[in-house]
Order: C-alpha cells, then structure tokens, then sequence
C-alpha cells in the first residue's frame, strides 16, 4: 500500500546547511526535555523528516510526541505520527492517531488513506476500501488512495473495478505513472490477460526511476510472465 510522506519542506536552504542543522537539532532533542530547548517547530518537523528518512521510527516517534505536546490540535502531527507507528508494524496505535487526527481534522484526505492501509493490512478489506472513498470524496487527486483502492479491489477478486480504478487514477495525474502501470499489470495477469499484463510491465518499466526498489518487483514479474 501506499504511504503518505512526512512534511513537505518548503525551505530553499542547501542540503548541506539543512543536514548539519538536523544533526545538531536530533542529537540536542532525542537527549534532553524540550521545555529547555529554543529549537522551532519547523526545526523539529525537520528531525522528525530525518528520522524517518533514516527509519530510526522510534526516534521520529519521540520527537513528534513533544511536537504534540507543543500543539496537542495539530491534525498533521497526529497523522505523522501515526504514520511512524505504521512503519513500525504497530497498527492498532497507528490507527488510533489516524482517528485523532481525524476527529480534529473531518477534511484531513491523508488520514483516512493511512488508516485505510492498516485496515488493509490487518485484513479489513472492506473497512479499508470505505477509508479510501472517503479520503477520495475529500480529494480526488489523492493518487495514493486510487493505487491502495485498486490493490484492494483486486484483493477482493474484483478485477475489472481494479482495472478501472487504475487506469482513471492514470488520468488524473503523471505522478506514480510506473507504480500505476505495474499494478495494473499484475491484475491483468491475474484476470488471465497476459498480453495486457505483458505491455503495461514495460510501461511501467520505461517509467520507473533507476534504483527505485519497485522496479524489481515490476521484473520478477515480468520475468515469470515470459517464461511461464
């Protein structure tokens, strides 16, 4: 499933700067209580973007419960927060974060698409696929969850609704293009239509971005598919 990224940084500082301050800022908060520190919020939002980034999420979680703390309304920190305890398998948690940042935010689309994929992958299908209309009734362009609606689909044995889904998210946007042929290709495959499957894989292909790990995935299917 498709999760949603940590903070966008809107800052135009050089990566250097940016790394060394992020440095010094986790090595100062992870050790010390925030209440004596004179580190901004985009500060921390910063440490936490590393943390995660590195996926030390026990650290990202540290940090983003003293940012609640400092703003114990913030939709997007309980969401970013729940992201972590996703990643770290701990989805019952995360789920309550996603349901916080949801009663404080009815219109946050990112937390019922997260919440969806902890659904999906405790095995809630349904409750899953019910998470992901409401996050695309809230925003429609939200392409994560048209990708996590059409895997689930499939997952249901819906095939041709998965399909569908597939090729509209294809229309609404450019980004995900490689991810959104290589699902629609493996649902191709399972349909039983090879030639479909065959052609969409090197979309997907021609798309993808060199060392992005789906890229693999996209292969080995490719592979068994032409040798089977």
């Amino acid at each position: 499933m498709e999760i949603n990224t940590v903070y966008n940084s809107n800052s135009r500082r050089s990566e250097s700067s940016i790394q060394i301050q992020e440095n010094h800022w986790c090595s100062v908060i992870l050790g010390r209580s925030i209440e004596h520190q004179k580190v901004s919020d985009q500060g921390l939002r910063d440490c936490i973007r590393e943390k995660a980034k590195q996926e030390d999420y026990r650290g990202a979680i540290t940090l983003l419960n003293q940012l609640i703390n400092r703003h114990p309304n913030s939709a997007i920190d309980y969401n970013n927060r729940g992201l972590m305890y996703c990643k770290q398998g701990d989805c019952l948690r995360a789920i309550e974060d996603f349901e916080q940042a949801i009663s404080l935010n009815p219109y946050l689309d990112k937390a019922y698409n997260n919440r969806g994929n902890c659904y999906a992958y405790l095995g809630d299908l349904v409750k899953a696929l019910e998470d992901y209309e409401i996050s695309l009734e809230l925003n429609p362009y939200n392409q994560r969850a048209w990708i996590n609606k059409g895997i689930t689909l499939r997952e249901l044995e819906w095939h041709d609704l998965a399909l569908e889904t597939f090729t509209l998210c294809l229309v609404i946007g450019k980004f995900f293009q490689g991810r959104i042929y290589g699902e629609r290709g493996y649902t191709y495959y399972l349909r039983g239509d090879w030639n479909c499957a065959t052609a969409d894989y090197r979309r997907a292909l021609s798309k993808l971005l060199t060392g992005d790990p789906y890229v693999s995935k996209v292969k080995r299917r490719l592979s068994k598919l032409l040798n089977f």
